[in-house]
């Protein structure tokens, strides 16, 4: 599926917006195009974050693919550590 079909389905699936149907798919565009920002926003606090060393790394990248998991877009498999 495209990634900002799952982005809008999560988001309808889970209460985050509410639609009045019919609804166009600019409508659809922009609500998905609001959460991918707020993903980046996200994303670009963990980067930036310098209270974690190097060492840490690993943990940053942990928050960026919550980041992902938290708006419907799992690492297909990757995060998958059990």
């Amino acid at each position: 599926m495209e990634l900002y079909k799952e982005i809008f389905a999560h988001a309808l699936t889970y209460g985050q917006i509410q639609f009045v149907f019919p609804c166009n798919e600019d409508d659809i565009l922009k609500v998905t195009e609001n959460i991918c920002y707020q993903t980046l926003q996200k994303i670009k606090a963990v980067i930036e974050d310098d209270s974690l060393d190097d060492n840490e790394c690993f943990y940053k990248i942990e928050e960026i693919v919550c980041a992902f998991e938290d708006i419907g877009c799992a690492g297909l498999g990757r995060h998958d550590f059990g």
